[in-house]
């Protein structure tokens, strides 16, 4: 009998991370793969299922407008008793730190089934920031099994947290992706994206949605982007708005009605690789773009207090811009004018992954169960 693994996602983010991991067990012999999905994002996750063509085996179908920590997660575990009861799987796959993470870690819980933590081990050590992000990580690594961590480091806080068994350092799984996405004759199904001047204007690509940022913090990012495209007209601001309200409301109240803002709707994942790859730097809140960003050799500020990804602060291609707007308006104006602080960021150092994480991850499962002789070797960014 194959060994039974189902996998777990319901928002973008994860989704992206996840796919290669989905195409890497169906093609193993000694798999049977089972996808669920929560859709905790709808419309942005199809995207992703789109792209990558996975047909989930269950679809929660969770998410309803201005939706709240407590529906997704009572939603989720609802959703996930109805499907574990029914499948029984040997082994159940989660990513990252979402809601859907974490109710899933503990719905197989609840039904003792063990649970393999994808991109495990990240932390800021501030349990309300990122927030409810970094509690659903740590939570989930003291329910898993596996750990799949991207990076030494993050093997060294489930350590440090006196974890002992089942750390693999495997790389970021997002790697694997970007090498499936970013092409030099990509189209964008956005016109406004094909026929922007990326080689004689500076264009910053920049994301903003972290529940954290909300209120005066979102203000001050946003009077800084302002900013950054007044005092620079060499500068195009390409922003695709999250589909939260609260985002949106402050993407239009702040950032509308200049002709070098370009507000867009979110983006799929490979046109957000590829308009990365052709931008400046990039500005943002998000976990993944920090990640990605390296790979690609492209600055970024990171629009927060903290981050969970120290790898490539200290390789010096993220910096911590915070989130009030002196502060980030002069880290953006230092980027735009100093082609030596450009240059010393835009080195393309990349501590995350060499796109060989899925196999590292499955061959650990295999190896673990009694399905394969030998232990992947780990990945090193050294």
């Amino acid at each position: 009998m194959p060994l039974k693994v189902m996998t777990i996602f319901g928002t973008r983010p994860e989704a992206v991370k996840m796919a290669p991991l989905v195409k890497e067990l169906e093609s193993r012999a000694e798999i049977q793969s089972i996808c669920c999905i929560t859709a905790q994002h709808r419309q942005m996750l199809d995207d992703v299922l789109q792209l990558f063509a996975i047909q989930p085996d269950y679809d929660l179908d969770i998410m309803e407008a201005r939706q709240s920590l407590y529906t997704i997660t009572s939603k989720c575990l609802l959703g996930m008793e109805e499907v574990f009861s029914r499948e029984k799987p040997d082994l159940v796959l989660v990513h990252g730190d979402t809601s859907t993470t974490f109710s899933g870690a503990l719905a197989a819980f609840y039904q003792k089934i063990a649970v393999g933590h994808v991109e495990a081990g990240l932390r800021t050590w501030d349990k309300y920031s990122p927030f409810p992000e970094e509690m659903n990580r740590t939570l989930v690594g003291d329910l898993a099994e596996f750990h799949f961590c991207p990076t030494q480091a993050n093997r060294e806080n489930l350590l440090r947290e006196g974890l002992r068994e089942g750390i693999f350092v495997t790389g970021n799984t997002v790697i694997d992706a970007l090498k499936t996405t970013v092409r030099p004759d990509y189209r964008f199904r956005s016109q406004l994206l094909n026929t922007l001047d990326y080689t004689r204007k500076q264009v910053i690509l920049v994301t903003c949605h972290r529940r954290e940022n909300y209120g005066q913090p979102m203000t001050n990012i946003m009077r800084a982007l302002r900013r950054i495209v007044e005092d620079f007209p060499q500068v195009e601001l390409v922003y695709p708005v999250h589909l939260s309200p609260v985002v949106q409301e402050a993407a239009r109240a702040h950032l509308s009605g200049h002709d070098r803002i370009h507000l867009i709707e979110p983006l799929t994942p490979d046109e957000m690789h590829n308009v990365m790859a052709r931008s400046a730097f990039v500005m943002t809140d998000s976990g993944g773009l920090q990640e990605e960003a390296p790979a690609l050799g492209r600055p970024v500020l990171v629009l927060r207090r903290e981050t969970e990804r120290p790898e490539a602060v200290a390789a010096g291609t993220v910096l911590l811009a915070g989130t009030e707007e002196d502060v980030i308006y002069g880290h953006a104006a230092r980027l735009l004018t100093d082609p030596a602080a450009y240059r010393a960021m835009a080195q393309a150092v990349n501590p995350y992954g060499d796109g060989q994480a899925c196999r590292r991850i499955v061959d650990a499962i295999l190896w673990k169960r009694g399905l394969r002789d030998q232990p992947p070797e780990e990945f090193s960014a050294g």
